[in-house]
């Protein structure tokens, strides 16, 4: 066993945290107990091993002591080469008789289960994921109590060893999908995986800025899409959960929903569809009436606009652009500034530089109207890629705008509906209840009706089980 000790000297030089005790227990027999006292718990290194070194005297079998010991994963290693691993994951090694023992003495450095920040919702649980792995797993199974709920495990990154679990209901997810997210985790050989955002990266199966992995910090989301038929991916550190395939609508309109009347919230919804093509449109949309379709416009209303922009110096598309980056700067300094007065900072940076724009002549108060309304409509969505997506449509309208006027935004519109439809996700349509149309998916996306004949499940996404059982939990 000296060469063992040696091998974990040499692995761990320059660690001070590495704590190696030789404890002598008879005239001939020492007991080595190792461990990082970063990662382990002194109280349960104290309570599962050392109050029990008496029973290393009399113990002549290996398997004995595992019955012995009180710690909840006691693993009987057959070679070192698993040392590392196990002293990294907070276990602690026990060497005795040329036996070694990897018992579980994990310190408890995790946070607290927390309430959700981003996805906030005024109805429905609170409660949301951390970054300790084991308590993600525990807040899905708490919500979908069925042997079906399978999990498959492997551990990425050459140096962090991080460990990630895919989730899926055995009796209605589809094992291509399973095999298909096994297969491109395996291909993952990178030094460290950090976030499940590294991992999504990794099935990106199209070249656009429309995302087609949902990341959620919502345990009651990642459940309800598993009993849809999607898969789950969970990264052990992120407080984000990875739910796949996911749709375009699944982005419009949160889960969060169905926590609520129909009647009320089927209204938000088309609200929000709506809000989502104006924050795109009209920007473009303005541009187009005002240089090249004034026809379109009343004539008071053309004079007035005509009036408001003679003393601004710059053409229309310069100062619309102008605009446009300055509220992404107040939006991402919103973003990275404390939430104690991050909110302020951009309210004030949004009055002072309007209306010093404004009587500078830099830029038209209509101009101002029109990009506030940009930016108050983009706020229904808090998803960062969606976001990421509305602006890169937003800038292809503008800029079709401004060379053809109404044609341009016509050709942009025809260019988006193309470009979404032709998507896939995990090998399925994007645009997916719409086209193809599923009235199933449709009706929980888009225009909900009433939870008693939400009765099947998407072909799409479930292979076998397609009738929705009493006994499913949500």
């Amino acid at each position: 066993m000296n060469k063992v000790i040696e091998r974990i000297k040499n692995e761990f030089s320059d660690t001070p945290d590495l704590v190696i005790r030789k404890i002598h227990v008879s005239l001939s027999k020492y007991v080595y107990i190792i461990y990082l006292e970063t990662v382990s718990s002194s109280n349960k290194i104290n309570d599962y091993i050392l109050k029990n070194l008496n029973y290393f005297i009399v113990q002549k079998n290996i398997n004995d002591i595992n019955k012995i010991i009180p710690s909840p994963n006691v693993i009987a290693l057959d070679n070192a080469d698993r040392l590392e691993y196990y002293l990294t994951n907070g276990f602690t090694i026990i060497i005795f008789k040329n036996n070694l023992l990897a018992i579980e003495t994990r310190a408890d450095i995790n946070r607290s289960i927390p309430s959700a920040e981003v996805e906030q919702a005024l109805y429905g649980p609170k409660d949301a994921f951390n970054e300790n792995y084991q308590i993600n797993i525990g807040l899905i199974k708490r919500r979908i109590k069925s042997s079906k709920l399978k999990l498959k495990e492997i551990n990425l990154g050459r140096k962090s060893n991080t460990k990630v679990g895919v989730l899926y209901l055995d009796d209605i997810a589809d094992y291509k999908n399973v095999d298909y997210i096994m297969n491109t985790l395996s291909k993952i050989d990178v030094d460290a995986i950090f976030d499940s955002g590294q991992v999504a990266q990794y099935f990106k199966e199209n070249k656009s800025s429309f995302p087609t992995i949902t990341s959620s910090e919502r345990p009651d989301k990642i459940s309800q899409g598993l009993l849809e038929g999607k898969i789950a991916i969970v990264v052990d550190t992120s407080p984000y959960a990875l739910l796949l395939p996911a749709f375009f609508g699944d982005f419009i309109n949160p889960v969060v929903d169905n926590y609520n009347k129909n009647i009320n919230f089927n209204s938000l919804r088309i609200i929000r569809i709506t809000c989502f093509f104006l924050t795109i449109v009209v920007p473009g949309y303005y541009i187009a009436i005002i240089n090249y379709n004034q026809e379109t416009i009343p004539t008071a209303l053309l004079l007035n606009f005509s009036s408001q922009r003679s003393q601004v110096p710059f053409p229309s598309i310069v100062e619309a652009f102008l605009m446009l980056f300055i509220c992404e700067m107040l939006r991402e300094s919103d973003i990275r500034f404390p939430n104690s007065y991050g909110s302020a900072i951009s309210i004030l940076g949004a009055l002072v530089l309007g209306e010093a724009a404004v009587s500078a002549g830099i830029v038209s108060p209509i101009m101002i109207i029109i990009i506030s309304f940009t930016f108050i409509t983009s706020l229904m969505f808090v998803e960062f890629e969606i976001i990421n997506a509305i602006r890169h449509f937003r800038v292809i309208f503008l800029i079709l705008a401004s060379f053809y006027g109404i044609y341009g935004i016509v050709i942009a519109t025809l260019f988006f509906f193309i470009h979404i439809c032709n998507l896939k996700t995990l090998g399925k349509p994007y645009f997916y209840p719409i086209a193809p149309f599923n009235k199933n998916y449709f009706n929980k996306l888009f225009v909900k009706s009433d939870t008693s004949k939400d009765t099947k499940r998407s072909k799409l996404l479930a292979s076998k089980n397609m009738t929705k059982q009493r006994n499913d939990l949500l």
